[in-house]
């Protein structure tokens, strides 16, 4: 089987091409390393960092822009956006700030990436 993949590592964005063979990975076009990592990440088990926004109780900010504090895994987005459309805040918060935690059972928590300062 054959598969091609562009490594979103690093800003060069290589289009690595995998071959298997037998359950064992041929890489080529990769310059570097992480190149060969992300590649077999993507094929075995995916990752992926999560933005969005969830809702406030706030006039001025109706919604807050927020991110996983980490990677989650692929097949997980869905769930966690469902979860995270039920998030209203209510409080004021800052800047990584916890506005879920561990969500989606995937260990990963969900941060805010601007405050809410003001009503």
């Amino acid at each position: 089987m054959k598969k091609a993949i562009t490594c979103i590592t690093c800003p060069i964005g290589c289009r690595i091409l995998i071959n298997i063979i037998n359950g064992e990975y041929i890489f080529s076009g990769n310059k570097c390393k992480k190149g060969e990592e992300f590649a077999k990440t993507e094929l075995t088990s995916p990752v992926r960092s999560l933005t969005t926004t969830v809702k406030t109780i706030f006039p001025g900010m109706p919604v807050l822009p927020v991110r996983t504090k980490g990677e989650v895994p692929k097949e997980k987005l869905n769930d966690i956006m469902r979860e995270l459309s039920c998030i209203i805040v209510t409080e004021k918060i800052n800047i990584g700030e916890t506005v879920a935690t561990n969500v989606s059972e995937t260990g990963c928590d969900v941060i805010a990436t601007t405050p809410i300062l003001a009503d």
